[in-house]
């Protein structure tokens, strides 16, 4: 749009507004045109008089005076050759001022960097703020980190940024990435130097960049569209090497835990997710668990004259304890803290996870329900019903319930995690969607029940455990 290209060049809407009319009815009164933009005729004779001055607007010598301007397109061109030739002038000056910097005022600057107190500033309008990211690039001397959320490459591709970022990871510079991956965008990573690794992280969703542990920007205001222009982002820029240090402990965390690019686009080309399983095993002293298990729970706590009789009969007790843990049994497992139903359900919320990321395309829920209920059975686990008392909810029933034998592989936890990772994948915490767990009957086919509540209606007072 012409109009708003002119806005950005730095014309007034009043000014914008008298090209337009200008270009299209030549030699027009001041009067007239103050009619048709309805204004003051002191208003128009200002607009008109500062585009005379950019050269845009012309007048003649009548009485009254008749003003006739460029048409748009060629108002916006001379605005750029205008602004062309003044950035030229400026950049000549200041290399012409730059050769006379005394090597005084270089050591200032560079004590100034090195003062301990923090600097702050805010910047606003994305180009600005890709701007220093260039500058910080430049500046990078070991370490670059990116974190992108779910569209800053998009904004990182559309940047003078992208070129300096891969110039100065060919140099060497360390250049990572972390992004919340999405499969419109995957394809524009391909526009990074092959030397920076990138990671992906489900629950990264903030912007922002770090620089050899002194310099952060860290995005305050993202514009909701990712392919707009980004006039309402704005960034916090610090100067602090202890803020920077946290942050790079924050960031050093995050990047533990995400996942490989190769590995996280496989969810995309492939319709599969191949991210890595990490369990949790137990809770807990595990020295705690393994000392009782062994009954050397009476551990000296000073030094002890070397007693022979004593020793040996400490090992034979030992030996036999350590026996009695390798015949097998699973709940010897329990007995060093490996707890096989919480891995087992960590193992289902996986498999829930996957089955409900292949399922994603259907947007009804109650459609989203019936295939799962239909994989269900179709995978010999049970059978799932609906019901609608005292609100919608899914009732599990399973082939195999629970037993309480403790060397029974507690396979019902694996099976009751997929009906809860689909469930809670599809109904996140953070929608419109409440999902909660509750006893059933006991009966076979119906063990437990999920709720499924929408955030307005009344939950009942007590889930189970």
């Amino acid at each position: 749009m012409w109009d708003s290209l002119l806005n950005e060049a730095g014309l007034t809407e009043r000014e914008v507004r008298s090209i337009m009319v200008l270009g299209n009815n030549p030699n027009m009164r001041a009067s007239e045109l103050a009619k048709e933009l309805q204004t003051t005729r002191l208003d128009a004779y200002n607009s008109l008089s500062r585009l005379q001055e950019m050269g845009i607007v012309t007048a003649t010598a009548d009485r009254p005076m008749l003003f006739s301007s460029l048409r748009v397109d060629e108002a916006l061109q001379h605005i750029i050759e205008m602004r062309r030739r003044q950035l030229d002038n400026l950049e000549e000056g200041f290399n012409e001022l730059s050769k006379g910097i005394s090597e005084a005022n270089a050591s200032y600057e560079a004590n100034r960097r090195q003062r301990d107190e923090p600097r702050f500033a805010v910047l606003k309008e994305r180009s600005h703020i890709y701007r220093r990211l260039e500058r910080m690039a430049e500046e990078a001397e070991e370490r670059l980190v990116l974190l992108l959320g779910r569209y800053g490459i998009l904004h990182l591709c559309r940047s003078e940024a992208l070129e300096t970022v891969n110039m100065v990871a060919e140099k060497g510079v360390v250049v990572q990435v972390i992004a919340q991956l999405d499969r419109r965008t995957t394809r524009f990573f391909q526009k990074l130097h092959d030397s920076i690794e990138i990671k992906h992280s489900d629950d990264l969703d903030s912007q922002g960049f770090l620089q050899d542990c002194t310099h952060v920007v860290q995005f305050l205001n993202i514009e909701e569209n990712p392919v707009g222009r980004g006039k309402e982002d704005a960034a916090l820029v610090i100067e602090s090497e202890p803020f920077a240090k946290a942050q790079e402990n924050l960031i050093d965390t995050i990047w533990e835990d995400a996942v490989q690019f190769e590995v996280a686009e496989a969810r995309f080309s492939k319709g599969r997710i191949h991210d890595p399983l990490r369990l949790t095993i137990g809770e807990g002293s595990f020295l705690d668990s393994l000392v009782g298990a062994l009954g050397v729970d009476d551990l000296p706590e000073h030094d002890t004259p070397f007693d022979p009789d004593a020793f040996l009969a400490a090992g034979t007790e030992v030996n036999q304890a350590r026996q009695e843990l390798t015949k097998g049994r699973l709940s010897n497992l329990k007995i060093l803290g490996i707890d096989l139903s919480r891995m087992l359900r960590q193992v289902g919320n996986r498999v829930g996870h996957e089955l409900a990321f292949s399922l994603r395309s259907i947007e009804n829920h109650v459609e989203f329900l019936d295939e799962m209920m239909d994989w269900w059975e179709f995978a010999g686990l049970g059978r799932l019903e609906y019901g609608i008392d005292p609100v919608f909810h899914v009732q599990v029933g399973l082939d195999h319930p629970p037993s309480e034998d403790p060397d029974v592989l507690p396979m019902w936890e694996l099976d009751d995690g997929i009906i809860e990772g689909a469930l809670m994948t599809r109904f996140p915490k953070d929608g419109n969607v409440n999902v909660r767990r509750y006893d059933g009957t006991g009966q076979p086919d119906d063990l437990w029940r999920y709720h499924i509540i929408m955030n307005n209606e009344e939950q009942p007072a007590e889930p189970s455990s």
